[in-house]
């Protein structure tokens, strides 16, 4: 039996439910931790509602530069894409979250963490992977696959019998379920679950629709600094406040927006709603000024090994040997990568104008059509043939 337990608390029916879930069957202290990563929730809020269940405890942490700066922007070095098209807002976040609790469980002296990831879902296994990555011994408590609730009606009936507050939205069955950070909102389930049908426009709410997206477009210059954006439009700002910025200029464009269905880890596939604003910007800028920064091979490899970086992730194994190795190699590849990229914005379109580097390897007297530099087109006879000999025999 577990002697005190961390939970990561959102404040949400789940949660609100499994915390007295909890205490209830445990019959011991139950620590609550709520991570800041940018969702834009009152977390004065879930402070209250963790008191009013009785939690002497309570950590709320505001993680959001970490979260950019060590978690986001190594990812994006690495152009992760999870099968070309999710940019892994809810995965990169799982690994910092399971940290953090594990370094709250040491802090306080408990022996048990617990998470409100739904045993169909991809979370289990990433915040439980994290927990085992920073204490292989510590004990892991995942209440929807021990209990016996079994709905949402079941959650809402148990909350009502002990007089948990209902958010009014929390009652009956909720349209669609939503995660949300700095880096992205996601949307999946109920009225999504029928990938044949429209995702509402209700369920966007990170980015405008192109029809009132901005009219006019906006130009903006991002500066990088060895793969990392610096700064926007010459203002030196830290990590969550370029994400942050970038996601303003994403929201008034409608830029971002992807209706994905995907490969969960457990098997099953998956139906979900994504607005990724600046993490879609700053994807376009950072490939821009790789495009003068690193040469043939570097690129190359780095677009090989970049699918199997993304599922590193995508299945939680941040801190695993190979995402470290991996990110060793992708990092070395992003020692010149500095310059400043111009992006237009505009109706949901992040279209590249200008990039420019004092490393940058574009040579234009070699591609020049009105200079003959260094290169002689005759030698371009010899390669074609070597080249052919394969398709001639």
């Amino acid at each position: 039996m577990p002697k005190k337990i961390v939970l990561a608390y959102s404040g949400g029916l789940d949660t609100s439910v499994i915390l007295k879930w909890l205490q209830i069957k445990y019959k011991c202290p139950v620590v609550t931790f709520t991570a800041d990563l940018g969702q834009g929730e009152e977390l004065d809020s879930v402070k209250n509602k963790a008191s009013s269940l009785g939690v002497e405890e309570i950590f709320i942490e505001d993680l959001r530069e970490e979260f950019v700066k060590n978690y986001v922007f190594p990812m994006f070095r690495a152009n992760a894409l999870y099968e070309g098209v999710y940019f892994l807002g809810t995965a990169i976040a799982r690994p910092l979250i399971a940290k953090k609790q594990i370094e709250i469980a040491k802090e306080v002296g408990a022996d048990s963490v617990a998470h409100g990831s739904t045993g169909k879902g991809n979370d289990q296994v990433r915040f439980e992977l994290g927990y085992y990555s920073n204490n292989p011994k510590i004990n892991v408590i995942s209440p929807w696959r021990e209990w016996e609730l079994s709905s949402r009606n079941d959650l809402i009936n148990f909350a009502e019998k002990y007089q948990i507050k209902i958010p009014k939205d929390k009652r009956g069955e909720a349209p669609f379920s939503t995660d949300a950070n700095l880096l992205h909102t996601s949307s999946e389930g109920k009225i999504l679950e029928d990938p044949w049908n429209d995702a509402p426009e209700y369920v966007y709410s990170r980015t405008k629709s192109i029809k009132d997206a901005k009219p006019t477009p906006d130009e903006i210059i991002i500066s990088f600094d060895q793969g990392d954006p610096v700064s926007i439009n010459q203002e030196n700002l830290k990590a969550y406040e370029i994400l942050s910025k970038l996601n303003e200029f994403g929201f008034n464009h409608g830029i971002g927006r992807e209706d994905i269905v995907e490969n969960r880890f457990v098997g099953m596939k998956s139906r979900g709603v994504y607005e990724t604003p600046g993490g879609t910007i700053l994807s376009k800028a950072h490939r821009a000024i790789e495009s003068i920064t690193l040469d043939k091979g570097e690129a190359h490899l780095k677009d090989e090994i970049m699918p199997k970086y993304a599922e590193t992730i995508y299945n939680g194994l941040w801190f695993s040997s190979e995402r470290l190795s991996m990110q060793s190699m992708i990092d070395s590849t992003q020692q010149k990568v500095t310059g400043d990229v111009r992006l237009q914005l505009f109706k949901g379109n992040v279209i590249v104008k200008g990039r420019r580097s004092p490393f940058s390897k574009y040579n234009l007297s070699l591609v020049s059509f009105d200079e003959v530099g260094d290169y002689n087109q005759r030698d371009a006879e010899g390669f074609i043939k070597i080249n052919s000999l394969r398709l001639k025999y």
